[in-house]
């Protein structure tokens, strides 16, 4: 892109400029520090074209919405509408949980995302022995249909989009929210929304996993193919690097192990008989948005053009939005500090605005008190006014990847892209990501150990936790959970049991372990099952009798 002799002169100006700066620093020394990015990338002084002799502008970046999608996976971005701001919720029982979604789209929220409690994850009804006292804790309680229908009460689906934080159960929440959609008129090829669907991630780095690995893969792709016939508008999955970077991985693994997972799903599904085009356009990603800015904002452009190149040269992926990776970013948990909370704000707002900066489609903004407790309503509109400010005050939407083109945004997308192709190629060879998990996890544990490291050595800061400490209050406001919400849900889902008609259920039940014994996609036979409210744990019982359960194997 550049010419060349004036590259050569460039040079030599810049190694006499480096040296005098080099002489002043050895003479004035005043900060220390080793400049590198989290992933490990050194940072330079300065960035000039030096840096990017070797560019090809079209074949490196091209035009937004065009391949291969380095700048943005539409050609107007922000200019046409805004990203989707969508922010997590969900605590206690369906009622609660749909006032504090009511409450968000009063206060202009354009998206809903659903947290569910740690049983609804993994299976389990709230009557079960396992669940005791983790009831409504982390996120809602969704038993049945019932409670589907509670927590979207005068929330009409054909005017909201939902994010569903579910996966190894995700076909059976997608069934009801399906079956409820129906009994609220609205069919199914107009329901828009996201699934998260990830399991490949939950072995990883998470761990809300119910059956093994290869019967997992199946009610994916049962759900891909479902889908793709009878709800093109739903995201079928959102291969999520979010809870791998909150693991501790870096930016280039996080990217890196979230795009192995993808090509484990594309050849899953291809394996399965779908065509790569006719399912491909649905798929989506979750990312985190970590603290090093410019290295979160050159992570997302880097994402987008290496997933552009897997689909089109190792699939063979046709159409464009086979190409796009479009992805929802979450703002990074895992830096919140229990210390000096009201810190937590400005650690949200850079965070976020490095993801408007990547070009995201959607955000979600955590509160300042997530260190703490579930968030307060006061803290979840904070939050929420953090992006506002964001997209409708300081113009940074108003041209489409305004970064584009910095010296050294581009030498960093380049890096990182490169430093994740290492990772996808050594995954490769070790058969993918189902056969590299354990490989995976040991990457992630020694990025964390080396990350806590650095934090408690004081190389790396933290305000609060390691420098500009000061003595403080105990926070006051906190959202606190009450501790009944338990017993008010198993005496809900005792009636549910009692009023239903248990013939019908019994019969649902019969006709989901026949069918999952054989090939046949699961999906249907979910829905039919949630419309007579048969259980989320119940269908999960009938698949783990069939399916069987997956064991961790200790990684050291």
């Amino acid at each position: 892109m550049f010419n060349q002799e004036k590259i050569a002169e460039l040079q030599a100006k810049k190694e006499k400029w480096q040296a005098k700066i080099d002489a002043q620093t050895q003479k004035r020394p005043e900060r220390q520090d080793e400049f590198k990015t989290d992933a490990g990338i050194n940072i330079k002084t300065t960035y000039t074209p030096i840096e990017l002799a070797d560019l090809d502008y079209n074949k490196d970046l091209g035009l937004p919405g065009e391949y291969p999608f380095a700048r943005g996976v539409q050609p107007n971005m922000y200019r046409g509408r805004l990203w989707t701001m969508r922010q997590y919720a969900g605590f206690g029982t369906a009622e609660e949980t749909n006032k504090r979604f009511r409450y968000l789209l009063e206060q202009g929220q354009t998206g809903l995302s659903i947290a569910f409690d740690l049983p609804t994850q993994i299976g389990y009804d709230s009557d079960h022995s396992l669940a005791q006292g983790e009831v409504g804790k982390v996120g809602v309680a969704i038993d049945s249909l019932l409670d589907m229908e509670t927590l979207f009460e005068k929330i009409p689906l054909d005017k909201v989009s939902t994010s569903m934080t579910i996966n190894s159960p995700a076909a059976i929440l997608l069934a009801m929210y399906i079956a409820m959609g129906e009994k609220q008129g609205i069919s199914p090829d107009k329901l828009e929304g996201t699934i998260q669907n990830d399991i490949l991630k939950e072995y990883v780095a998470r761990g809300t996993y119910i059956f093994p690995v290869g019967t997992s893969m199946r009610l994916i792709t049962d759900i891909f193919a479902y889908c793709a016939k009878n709800v093109p508008r739903w995201n079928t999955i959102s291969i999520s690097g979010y809870h791998i970077r909150e693991a501790g991985s870096t930016a280039a693994q996080e990217i890196a192990f979230t795009l192995a997972d993808g090509i484990a799903y594309v050849k899953a599904a291809i394996d399965a008989g779908l065509d790569v085009d006719e399912f491909a356009p649905r798929l989506s990603f979750f990312f985190n948005a970590h603290l090093n800015f410019f290295e979160e904002v050159a992570k997302f452009r880097a994402a987008r053009r290496l997933w552009a190149k897997i689909m089109k040269e190792r699939f063979g992926a046709k159409n464009s939005r086979s190409q796009m990776l479009r992805f929802h970013t979450q703002t990074a948990g895992c830096t919140l500090t229990a210390q000096q909370p009201d810190v937590n704000v400005m650690r949200v707002a850079f965070q976020a605005l490095s993801a408007v900066l990547g070009g995201t489609q959607s955000l979600h903004t955590n509160s300042k008190d997530e260190a703490l407790a579930l968030p307060s309503e006061q803290a979840v509109l904070i939050a929420l006014r953090t992006q506002q400010v964001i997209g409708y005050e300081i113009g940074v939407a108003d041209t489409v990847d305004p970064l584009g083109g910095s010296y050294f945004i581009e030498d960093l997308t380049n890096k990182i892209e490169q430093k994740a192709k290492e990772y996808i190629e050594k995954i490769d060879e070790l058969g993918g990501a189902p056969e590299a998990l354990a490989f995976m996890q040991r990457e992630i544990q020694q990025s964390a150990y080396q990350y806590q490291q650095d934090i408690e050595s004081s190389k790396k800061v933290v305000i609060g936790v390691n420098k500009f400490l000061k003595t403080e209050e105990l926070p006051q406001g906190l959202l606190k959970v009450d501790p009944a919400v338990g017993e008010r849900q198993v005496a809900k889902l005792k009636n549910l049991k009692t009023e239903r008609d248990n013939a019908k259920v019994e019969t649902a039940l019969k006709e989901i372990r026949k069918a999952a014994a054989s090939t046949e996609n699961l999906v249907p036979y979910f829905i039919e099952a949630v419309k007579h409210y048969t259980t989320l744990g119940e269908i999960c019982g009938v698949l783990r009798e069939v399916f069987g359960e997956y064991e961790q194997a200790p990684i050291f």
